[in-house]
């Protein structure tokens, strides 16, 4: 599988407060941007797979709201953490 439980922990580790901290905003918005870069390069190969596309634009959805909310209560986090996942916005 593409994203292992050491990976899941790495990721969790830089962005989040800590390794089993996987609640924090931060941590799930860099969890959702790994998983949407693994499902584009995989719609680079394989243009007509729906469900695959499909389950791309829900987790664009989730991330686009965990940012909004995470604007609406910390904007210097919010600042932060495009900042280090390199989302433009």
């Amino acid at each position: 599988m593409y994203l292992s439980a050491e990976k899941k922990t790495e990721i969790f580790t830089e962005f989040g407060q800590s390794a089993t901290d996987t609640g924090s905003a931060e941590g799930q918005i860099a969890l959702f941007t790994f998983r949407i870069k693994h499902l584009t390069d995989h719609l680079k190969e394989n243009k007509k797979d729906l469900a695959t596309m499909r389950a791309l634009v829900r987790l664009v959805g989730k991330r686009r709201k965990l940012l909004d909310y995470l604007k609406s209560k910390d904007i210097e986090r919010y600042r932060e953490i495009i900042k280090k996942l390199g989302i433009r916005k």
